[in-house]
């Protein structure tokens, strides 16, 4: 755990004591603060208890006893609406905060020099944050990794100058951090997502755009439009910058860029290779090869050290839920890709095979599947599950055939069928849904777990109906 000394003595509210709540609540009384916390879950609230947190209903509390509200990145701060507690807090003139901000704080007071690699994009990473925390590991560092790929940043180890943090942060918490100065900040791409709670792309793509503005190295993919304006911008005010492309080589000032397999390093149009991509499953398909280049610009100099780069990538073991090869049967590939719960993420699965079985389905994000058209023709048939059958039904029209079965457990079979009696080369029964999960799993983990477990038992001849 991070204590958070820099709020010693001060009157801290939380709201929301989910899993980053909760410790930055512990962490908080770590380090000395008085801390006040509420959840209008009753369980959240009686776990909080027994953990000894001191609870407070903020909706009857005196916010002129508070220093801070640090809030939970999944409560509205500006859409659709401000929640209750953000009122409460402009009213009393309470800063509002989350937990990125107070390690941001803390690791100025006690190591403001230690390295911190912090990730932000509408897709990738995740694994970018994997992958650049497994690199560094391969240097021989220290690492620790966390905020929104799993592990609450404050329950990671304190900043120390001999302990690379890696943080995913999501564009909910980058607007509660306002003073995020990493000292490597990878910005990978910037696509319409999350609307609902940030109002317009204009505010959404501002607001990733504040994870590097204050690093002090910008590592910025300019594959679309928005990054790419956001790299001009850094390197215009004179920051330094490393681009990072997939699409192009004709890119000027210092860049990692893809050609064919190979990583590039380009200094004033002159190019080094990086590494080879091609061979390595976990780093499938044009969408990984940013990711790599990312996570290799995010090494500053020791990216030079080639060698040890080279064999960072090739064994690093990918992720869960992201194009995972989960097995084989016969010359059939079964690939859970259940993280692409948007059609850009879909994109890049469809991008990384030839010929796909897919399993689509489940809570339709705005736009649906209609984005994905012109890579039809890389699909022999789909498998329809969930909520968006009907509309993806529609969608799909006459593009290639496909089956409504209304669950993975129908689905996986059908798929596994139909692809072992293709007589393809390599077929791939693919799981990459572009929707949300809600509809029948709570989360895209769980869809993934269930789809990885009718596969092996599939693999297995067993019945898990």
């Amino acid at each position: 755990m991070t204590p958070v000394t820099c709020f010693e003595g001060k009157h801290a509210a939380v709201f929301g004591l989910g899993g980053s709540g909760f410790v930055t609540a512990q962490a908080l009384v770590a380090g000395g603060a008085r801390v006040s916390v509420w959840d209008d879950n009753e369980h959240a609230r009686e776990k909080a208890r027994a953990a000894g947190l001191r609870i407070e209903n903020l909706a009857t509390a005196d916010w002129r006893n508070f220093d801070a509200l640090v809030l939970s990145p999944g409560v509205p701060l500006t859409h659709p609406a401000p929640h209750w507690t953000v009122l409460k807090a402009r009213q009393a003139g309470v800063e509002i905060i989350g937990d990125i901000e107070l390690f941001c704080r803390e690791r100025q007071k006690i190591a403001p020099a230690s390295p911190f690699v912090a990730i932000t994009g509408t897709n990738g990473k995740s694994t970018t944050t994997a992958l650049a925390a497994h690199l560094f590991r391969n240097f021989g560092f220290a690492v620790e990794v966390g905020g929104n790929i799993g592990t609450p940043v404050l329950a990671l180890a304190p900043p120390a100058q001999e302990r690379v943090h890696v943080v995913e942060c999501s564009s909910f918490q980058i607007d509660l951090a306002p003073s995020l100065n990493p000292s490597a900040g990878v910005l990978l791409n910037v696509t319409p997502d999350h609307l609902d709670r940030h109002g317009t792309m204009e505010n959404y793509a501002a607001i990733k755009a504040r994870l590097v503005a204050k690093a002090d190295l910008a590592v910025i993919g300019i594959d679309d439009d928005i990054s790419r304006a956001i790299a001009d911008e850094a390197i215009k005010a004179g920051k330094p910058t490393i681009r990072v492309s997939v699409t192009t080589t004709a890119v000027e000032d210092e860049a990692i860029v893809l050609d064919g397999p190979r990583l590039l390093r380009l200094v004033s149009g002159r190019a080094t290779p990086v590494a080879d991509l091609s061979g390595i499953a976990s780093l499938r398909g044009k969408h990984n090869g940013q990711n790599a280049a990312a996570a290799v610009a995010a090494l500053g100099p020791l990216g030079l050290d080639l060698e040890r780069v080279a064999k960072g990538l090739r064994s690093f073991p990918g992720l869960p839920h992201r194009l995972e090869e989960v097995g084989r049967k016969g010359k059939v590939l079964f690939v859970n890709d259940s993280k692409a719960t948007n059609a850009d993420a879909a994109e890049k699965a469809l991008l990384s095979f030839d010929r796909v079985f897919w399993i689509i389905g489940g809570r339709a994000k705005e736009g649906g599947i209609e984005p994905l058209r012109p890579l039809f023709g890389k699909v022999v048939k789909a498998y329809l599950i969930g909520e968006a059958s009907e509309l993806f039904a529609r969608t799909i029209g006459n593009a290639f055939p496909y089956e409504s079965c209304g669950s993975l457990e129908s689905a996986v079979p059908a798929a596994a069928r139909d692809a072992e009696a293709s007589g393809l080369a390599e077929p791939v029964v693919l799981l990459s849904p572009a929707c949300a999960s809600f509809d029948q799993f709570p989360d895209f983990e769980k869809r993934g777990d269930r789809f990885r477990e009718l596969v092996k038992a599939l693999l297995a001849d067993k019945d898990v109906s």
